[in-house]
């Protein structure tokens, strides 16, 4: 993974602005982001939404799909996602939600993590099983994860051709 400030760079460059939903991370990612100067270029906004009802009321989560699938859902994390895309004039949103511990179930243990990332383009999830390796781990591999999904999808965006 490139650094963060390599991310930034990056970013900057494709004229791209991040939103971020974050659940289970609490805002470690933006934090992450906002730990290197010039980072307002790039960060639009974020929400952490750490309950159900902020999930539905701030970004748009249907009460149904939770209730179908649960809060840590490719599902959800989808729908959290397209919510901070439509809710900000960020060109890419990238959300977290899992179960960072201690505790889970048989059906969705600790360290299960699920992360989405929309752009105008669409949207990709995918789940990340990183373990019972304790409530701070998780959290810290969940941001360093997220920040990888980022530099992947902004090394796939073409960067704009500068006036002459």
């Amino acid at each position: 993974m490139k650094s963060v400030e390599d991310i930034l760079s990056a970013a900057r460059e494709r004229k791209v602005k991040i939103a971020l939903a974050e659940s289970c991370t609490g805002g470690l990612l933006a934090a992450a982001l906002t730990g290197v100067p010039g980072s307002s270029a790039v960060l639009e906004r974020g929400w952490v939404t750490y309950s159900n009802s902020a999930k539905e009321e701030m970004l748009g989560v249907r009460p149904a799909s939770i209730a179908a699938h649960g809060a840590v859902s490719e599902e959800v994390a989808a729908e959290m996602a397209q919510g901070a895309l439509s809710r900000s004039p960020a060109g890419l949103a990238l959300s977290i939600t899992g179960i960072a511990g201690p505790g889970g179930s048989e059906h969705k243990p600790e360290g299960r993590v699920c992360f989405a990332l929309a752009t105008p383009a669409g949207v990709s999830t995918e789940t990340v099983e990183f373990g019972a390796i304790g409530r701070d781990a998780v959290r810290a591999s969940s941001v360093v994860h997220a920040l990888g999904l980022i530099t992947a999808e902004l090394a796939r965006m073409a960067v704009p051709p500068t006036a002459e």
